[in-house]
């Protein structure tokens, strides 16, 4: 056996010394935690996923709504709480969402920390919440320090397996429920839950129970939007997104660079695990279930970004930690070691990255702050929503990215972008936008992409019919209103 089981029975603690273990352990992880998030606070911006939330919480603080005039292929939880982030704290930075990530990165580390420390003693629990922070990095800064969908998907994983190990299936369904409303994926974390289920003699009330509270917070979110949009956005309307034909090369090149960074990031976790493997083949099958599960979920519609593979963190770090009990302590010693080393490496990467896209966004937004009058809508054709936040300007148009017109936000690299790959009813929509509210500037800022004007008939007889070109920033153009157009 690799480890003892989960099922085994809980150590008896003193309730001082449980006190004493996290009061000391407690601000160790909160200080590592602060420490390994440092560089999402030396920008504005991280990643155009930023961009979009952002601008989704100006939209629905102004009475937009979700899945009608604000939309996305996400659920619901997310722009909540970046509204809610806004709404006391103020929309012009996101150091309150920063903020937050920490929190949820610490949540994670606490959660992994406890479930291993249940099990495997106080030194697993130590370590297991160390070596989540610290592989918790590992990956291209954009991906790894950007608040977004992952890092608030993960505290609702780790939780569902901390339920789920202690017999809270009601708990353990909602914790699945949260993680899958923040991004669908994170619906994969019911595979270990149910296998612990299953293994526990599946009652008819534990079933009851779980199912109950992996579903009510799902039709509670559907019923406080619109439900037929939330069914659509979140689960059916995503089908030209998910198709694999067409840049198998370009993502499979993305897949397997981001495999390979996030190996480095966990040097120190991987080795223990495969040594113990090598030894003894057998284990409790949730340790290999929740990281089998994550990584189905990683290649699901085969983009393989960055961030994507954040979700394999978690798991992987209560694999190692289960492995490093069975072996030497040097080798506990070495992992942490390693980890460190590792970690250190993506901190100085996240604090010295090249800032070029923000950049850009950044001259750009200026010009169109030049141009453009805080009441006026502005259409910006691209793929970096973060032009608007920038700019303090209204979106002319529920679509904040190309990408839902063309398909281009799936990362394809041009044979599956195009109108007719768009989101199915964009383009009506969209022209009816235009009419009812024309921009008071467009900006397109495809700069050679295959989604530019030259390649969307659409977009090109809008520009013809009304516009006329008035400047241009680093290969973007700006088109404004002809002479003689309303």
């Amino acid at each position: 056996m690799l480890v003892e089981p989960l099922d085994a029975p809980r150590s008896v603690v003193a309730p001082r010394r449980a006190r004493g273990y996290w009061s000391r352990l407690l601000p160790l992880l909160t200080v590592l935690a602060c420490l390994t998030r440092v560089p999402s606070f030396v920008r504005p911006l991280w990643s155009p996923d930023e961009g979009y939330l952002a601008v989704q919480a100006r939209m629905l603080a102004g009475g937009g709504e979700l899945y009608e005039t604000v939309v996305d292929r996400k659920p619901p939880l997310l722009p909540w709480l970046y509204e809610a982030a806004f709404a006391v704290c103020g929309s012009e930075s996101l150091t309150s969402v920063r903020v937050l990530a920490v929190l949820a990165q610490l949540l994670t580390a606490v959660l992994l920390a406890s479930l291993a420390r249940r099990r495997w003693g106080d030194g697993a629990g130590r370590t297991a919440g160390v070596l989540y922070l610290l592989a918790s990095v590992g990956l291209n800064p954009e991906d790894a320090q950007a608040a977004t969908f992952e890092v608030f998907m993960l505290p609702c994983t780790a939780a569902a397996m901390w339920c789920a190990d202690r017999r809270r299936w009601g708990a353990a369904g909602a914790a699945v429920a949260c993680a899958f409303l923040v991004k669908q994926t994170g619906g994969a974390v019911l595979v270990p839950v149910v296998w612990l289920l299953c293994r526990g003699g599946a009652s008819w009330a534990g079933l009851v129970r779980l199912g109950a509270g992996a579903t009510v917070p799902v039709l509670g979110a559907a019923l406080l939007t619109d439900p037929a949009g939330f069914v659509f956005w979140t689960v059916t309307g995503s089908g030209a997104y998910a198709a694999f034909t067409g840049s198998e090369l370009h993502v499979l090149t993305r897949g397997l660079t981001n495999t390979a960074i996030l190996a480095v990031a966990c040097a120190g976790l991987i080795p223990p695990v495969v040594r113990v493997l090598r030894r003894a083949r057998t284990g409790p099958a949730e340790l290999w279930l929740w990281p089998a599960s994550s990584a189905v979920a990683v290649l699901l519609g085969f983009h393989f970004f960055g961030h994507y593979f954040l979700q394999l963190i978690p798991p992987l770090a209560l694999s190692a930690t289960a492995a490093l009990q069975a072996l030497p302590r040097d080798r506990l010693v070495t992992a942490v070691l390693t980890s460190a080393c590792c970690c250190t490496l993506f901190l100085t990467w996240g604090l010295l990255a090249p800032r070029a896209d923000l950049a850009h966004a950044e001259r750009l937004a200026d010009a169109v702050v030049r141009r453009t009058a805080p009441e006026e809508p502005v259409l910006v054709w691209g793929i970096h929503p973060e032009t608007y936040w920038l700019a303090d300007r209204a979106p002319a148009s529920r679509y904040l990215t190309a990408g839902l017109l063309t398909n281009y936000s799936g990362g394809r690299d041009g044979p599956q972008v195009g109108e007719r790959y768009a989101v199915e009813g964009a383009w009506p929509a969209f022209r009816a936008e235009l009419a009812a509210h024309p921009p008071a500037l467009i900006v397109d800022d495809s700069r050679d992409k295959p989604y530019g004007p030259e390649r969307v008939p659409s977009l090109r007889r809008i520009l013809t019919a009304g516009y006329e070109e008035v400047g241009r920033v680093e290969g973007a153009v700006l088109y404004a209103p002809a002479s003689g157009q309303d």
